[in-house]
């Protein structure tokens, strides 16, 4: 118990993960992606210089593009103390990549203020997709980011947010909750979500007992294969209401994407 509760949930993991796509274009090449989802500043053990070091440690790893999957702000859990979305989006502004740093929100952001939260992050010169997409320029062409808001809080439409996207084209989803990816179409090369924070516990032979998804555990953690479409789902860095991770440290996830 002192693990879970007072060693773990501080820890950091910047993961490496090759994540094959048979689709991915191949003028584009590989893709380093650095996905960082669940914040939740102000959780224990997620203070503002927690998250220097993770702005530290994913610029370290020379990411060409990062993601943000949601939920900067906490609500109600033990132990933790609230932390306006403004320091936290100050603080995140400093993470670099070529292809730039895009964002979505997620439940907590939008159960407390979501225009607000938004409004923290554009202000700080991170872009927020709300059902919406825009062309990054690489190597082998445009490559498009669509974020699709919230499936829990928002009216979230996958037709409004591709509408913009050229058939063909390549493009990768970030949402907040994976649950959307049972509608995602199969022109989207990989779709990117958080908000499982990987069940928090993995209990040894019992595995992950509590993962917020109408789906069980089929999107709880990792990549996910169904068909021809790609998942990815980061467990996160901060916790929900209890301050507790086991067997699923806090993790920046670094894919290298390509064939």
């Amino acid at each position: 118990m002192t693990w879970a509760v007072l060693i773990e949930p501080g820890r950091l993991v910047v993961r490496e993960i090759p994540l094959a796509i048979p689709r991915w274009p191949a003028a584009i090449g590989p893709l380093r992606i650095a996905a960082i989802s669940d914040v939740h500043a102000g959780a224990p053990h997620i203070t503002l210089d927690k998250l220097r070091e993770v702005v530290a440690r994913t610029n370290a790893a020379h990411p060409d593009l990062v993601v943000l999957l949601g939920d900067y702000v906490i609500h109600g859990v033990v132990g933790g103390r609230f932390v306006p979305p403004e320091p936290t989006a100050a603080v995140l502004r400093d993470l670099r990549a070529p292809l730039g740093v895009f964002a979505v929100l997620g439940n907590h952001d939008w159960w407390y203020d979501g225009a607000r939260v938004g409004r923290a992050f554009t202000d700080a010169g991170i872009p927020v997709l709300d059902d919406e997409a825009v062309a990054v320029p690489t190597r082998g062409g445009p490559l498009w980011i669509a974020g699709l808001s919230d499936v829990w809080t928002r009216p979230a439409s996958l037709d409004r947010t591709l509408a913009t996207v050229p058939a063909g084209a390549p493009v990768i989803l970030l949402t907040h909750n994976p649950d959307a990816f049972v509608r995602v179409p199969d022109r989207v090369l990989l779709t990117l979500a958080g908000h499982t924070h990987g069940g928090q516990v993995n209990l040894p032979l019992l595995g992950r007992l509590i993962v917020p998804s109408a789906y069980g555990q089929r999107f709880a953690i990792g990549h996910v294969r169904e068909g021809d479409r790609d998942l990815f789902v980061t467990p996160g860095i901060g916790t929900s209401i209890v301050p507790v991770r086991f067997r699923v440290p806090p993790e920046v996830s670094v894919l290298t994407v390509g064939r």
